[in-house]
Formats: C-alpha cells, structure tokens, sequence
C-alpha cells in the first residue's frame, strides 16, 4: 500500500520497509512543504515499518535548501535551515534504521542528510556530494560541524568543511559521506535490500536503545547550538 505525503514526496510500505521518495521533478530542493511531507512518511514510517529507505530522483537526491527561500531575507533564510535542522536531528536518532538511497548530485543540505541516515548506499554516476558553503559565501553552522566530525571521517573533515570539497560517489564512501555505491540501475533494489535485512536482523528495542547511547550526547549537543545557529545563520553570506 501507499500514501502519498505531497506532489513531490511519497511514502510506500514494502513488507517491513517504508520507502520515502523525494521527486519534485527538477533539482530535489528543500522547501518548508517538503520538510513537513517528510516528517509525515517518517510518523507513518515510525508506526507501520521497521526500516526506512530514503531516496532521490534519478541524478537528484537533493540540491539542498530551497534558494527562493533562502534568498527571501534573513528571518526567511533562518526559518528553513532551523526547519531542515529538526529534520537531520530526527532522522539522525530514528529509532529504527534509516537507510539513504543517494541517486546523484547532495549539496550542502543534502550532504548533511546523507551524514544522519545509518546506512548510505550511492548511484555509481558523475555527480558530486558534499558542503560547499564555504564556497558559496556561508559559514558553516556549529551544528552542521558537529555532525561532520561525528559521520566523517578524521582525515577529511577539514577538507570536506573547511575547503567545499565535492566528492564523486565513489570518493565520498571514503570521505564518508556514503557508505558504497553501485550500479545507477541497482541503487533502489540495493537499499531496499538493506534495508530489509536491517529490518529482520536487527532487534528494534535494542536498537533504539543503543541509539540513544551512540547518538544521544551529540545529538543533545547539536540541539543546544541550533537556537544560536539559527539567529546567526545569514552571518557571513555575501
């Protein structure tokens, strides 16, 4: 059965596996409207599966916040990232597993939803994933370099936020914003495999509670910066 959240976002349940695909048609932004359907086939998810598989249009997992919004002045701009924050922070302590099917290009809000799923398979393609803010005239949030220093790996941390680096797929699994790639043509099969296995596998009380443990003290942290990151999020764009 399926429910379909929103034009662009629609939750389908495959045996013990919610399936949430993001395709507005063009580039996968984050809009408010799309925050909210996906917080709707994660409550439905929460309930009815035991395993989540996320996943783009084909060449799009996501471009990132919405540049309309973002564009729209400061208090605007502010709204969206403390809007798309709440959502990393939600999925990022789900207690069930949460598996990224990442089908192309993840610019900074995209690369920052890749670092909060437990599992991140990627389309083998020319496309690139990772936060370019500082490239693009923003300073990276503290909440946003809290999560990278906990998902990606010590030795590319400075790169990845410090220097805007993008990576292809196949160097982001080393990077770690993935965590292996495979065929374009195999990416959704391969999550919902994953995923599957996850969702048999694993112990969902046990889960959450080890959750709570692994992700709990940075995820607490991450919430206590996100009021001043917040109000400060339009300092240093140019």
């Amino acid at each position: 059965m399926s429910a379909t959240s929103s034009p662009t976002v629609s939750c389908e349940l495959t045996g013990d596996v919610a399936l949430v695909r993001v395709d507005d048609g063009k580039v996968n932004v984050l809009s408010h409207e799309v925050i909210a359907a996906l917080h709707e086939s994660l409550d439905r998810a929460e309930q009815e599966a035991k395993a989540v598989v996320l996943i783009g249009r084909p060449g799009k997992f996501t471009a990132g916040f919405d540049l309309k919004v973002m564009q729209a002045g400061p208090e605007a701009a502010s709204n969206l990232f403390r809007a798309g924050m709440d959502l990393f922070v939600r999925l990022y302590e789900f207690p069930i597993p949460v598996v990224a099917a990442c089908t192309g290009h993840a610019f900074a809000a995209g690369a920052i939803w890749l670092m909060c799923c437990d599992v991140r398979i990627g389309a083998d393609t020319p496309t690139k994933i990772g936060l370019n803010e500082t490239a693009i005239g923003m300073v990276l949030p503290n909440s946003v370099v809290t999560l990278a220093r906990d998902r990606l790996s010590p030795r590319h941390v400075h790169s990845s936020v410090q220097l805007a680096r993008l990576y292809s797929p196949a160097e982001a699994v080393d990077v770690g914003y993935l965590d292996w790639v495979v065929p374009e043509d195999e990416l959704e099969q391969a999550a919902m495999s994953e995923a599957a296995g996850l969702a048999e596998g694993l112990a969902l009380k046990a889960f959450a509670g080890t959750r709570r443990i692994i992700r709990g003290p940075v995820a607490t942290s991450v919430r206590d910066m996100l009021d001043h990151d917040t109000r400060s999020f339009t300092v240093g764009l140019t």
